[in-house]
């Protein structure tokens, strides 16, 4: 005897899904637990979903159109705000996806969408700015550009937001909500997220992922952890005034050098025996400034630096201080100091926090795409990023996928002149980007419906 229940379930079904789905994604009627939201993930059509994104990326035709995107951008390497070029060629591959999108924002950024331009909405967010570094690695497609390099793999994360727009675009009529996909500008400057987010791009989002290439993990190993991943980051520069004069006459000049020097020291002090070992902080001078002639006492002085913590509460206890130690240096030399903490070329940017649950979609997310055994749970790195920006304001998570390849010389760090990359990552960073959005919008479909 037929169950009428089951035959409904079914029926409902076939009717409001056959005619979309593409055949790839045919999948079976799932079962849910009361708690399936907070643990968004459908097990039982997990491997449809493999099966179709992944074989969408590593199409051949698809890789090389990938590879020929990143060599196109890596030549022509563009600084933060500077990158019309770069938004011009995402603009162009949109428009032949016939993908909507919205330009310029922030200046030289791009947003799209792809799916039912309903909620729910997620978002998936690549960075596009290169660096002032000049490129030493001798490559085919090495930059055209004197003194400007893709060194951070922003090209790559471009060709792999592409490459996963291309992916939902086929997927589209079966996407049970929008995504929304930000070609952001100005990550170097840690101003892009934050321009983005004046601009409006994460309103009515629930959740925003996002993917950095690193060097640290053989290829296609993905790295992420819950909570606490890298660290907030600020400067600071302190110009300390005294009184010049002959050196040969201290006695009659206010020495800032004096004053700067004990102010280095002093600030090592903090986080040697002012920070609890196990709360990982970084203090670091990195610049100092005075004096023209051997013989000549200066009027001021100037030193600056990087501070870094992991929580907001460390981060702001941290900035205080540092303003602390440096002003009672001064004030001991009997000098005068003014301190800025707002660089314009080095902006504030928070810790990277990663929503929990977000965070444990995208870890089965790597898990279905790369393995358990290349799903990693990362160390927390004193590096910063400002996807952080993006955290603060909606849950979300960031991922590090590996590139290393001793073979082809893929194994130089960030803002390296050698840097390079194993471009076997592009067809997996862009299923990761497909199959955490794709199967976020499912779920939160299918739970707020059981």
């Amino acid at each position: 005897m037929i169950n009428l229940q089951v035959l409904l379930i079914v029926l409902v079904l076939i009717s409001s899904l056959s005619a979309a789905i593409p055949l790839c994604l045919g999948f079976q009627p799932a079962t849910f637990s009361d708690n399936c939201c907070l643990n968004p993930f459908l097990a039982d059509k997990n491997a449809s979903l493999k099966d179709c994104v992944i074989g969408l990326a590593n199409e051949p035709e698809m890789v090389e159109w990938m590879r020929k995107i990143r060599r196109e951008i890596h030549k022509n390497p563009e600084l933060a705000y500077e990158e019309l070029a770069t938004s011009s060629l995402v603009r162009r591959e949109l428009e032949e996806m016939g993908i909507k999108y919205r330009w310029p924002v922030a200046k030289t950024g791009v947003v799209a969408a792809v799916g039912s331009g309903s909620p729910p909405f997620v978002a998936l967010r690549a960075d596009m700015d290169a660096l002032p570094i000049q490129e030493l690695a001798d490559l085919e497609h090495k930059s055209q550009v004197d003194g400007k390099m893709h060194a951070c793999g922003h090209d790559a994360h471009t060709s792999m937001l592409l490459g996963a727009a291309r992916i939902l675009k086929e997927l589209e009529s079966s996407l049970q909500g929008t995504v929304i996909l930000i070609f952001q500008p100005a990550e170097e400057r840690g101003e892009g997220a934050k321009d983005m987010i004046k601009e409006g791009v994460l309103k009515d989002v629930d959740a925003i992922f996002g993917v950095h290439i690193i060097h640290k993990f053989p290829i296609g190993v993905a790295a992420s952890r819950p909570g606490q991943f890298l660290a907030g980051c600020g400067s600071f520069k302190a110009i300390i005034k005294g009184k010049g004069g002959h050196a040969a006459a201290p006695q009659e000049s206010i020495d800032p050098i004096l004053a700067a020097a004990t102010s280095i020291i002093s600030l090592q002090h903090i986080i040697s025996r002012e920070t609890d070992p196990l709360d990982s902080q970084v203090v670091s001078v990195s610049i100092v400034q005075a004096g023209t002639s051997y013989n000549v006492i200066p009027e001021s002085a100037t030193i600056a630096g990087t501070y870094r913590a992991f929580g907001w509460k460390g981060f702001r206890d941290l900035r205080e201080r540092l303003e602390e130690v440096i002003k009672a240096q001064a004030a001991v030399h009997r000098c005068s100091v003014k301190i800025d903490f707002d660089g314009k070329e080095h902006p504030t940017l928070p810790p990277t926090v990663n929503d929990e649950r977000i965070y444990e979609h995208a870890r089965q997310v790597s898990n279905l795409i790369v393995g358990e055994e290349n799903t990693k749970v990362a160390t927390i790195f004193t590096g910063s990023e400002d996807f952080a920006s993006y955290l603060e304001k909606i849950p979300g998570s960031f991922l590090l996928l590996g590139i290393r390849n001793e073979k082809i010389g893929a194994i130089y760090p960030p803002h390296s002149p050698y840097y390079t990359i194993d471009e076997d990552v592009l067809p997996i960073g862009a299923a990761l980007h497909t199959t955490f959005a794709y199967s976020y919008l499912r779920n939160l479909s299918m739970c707020s419906s059981s």
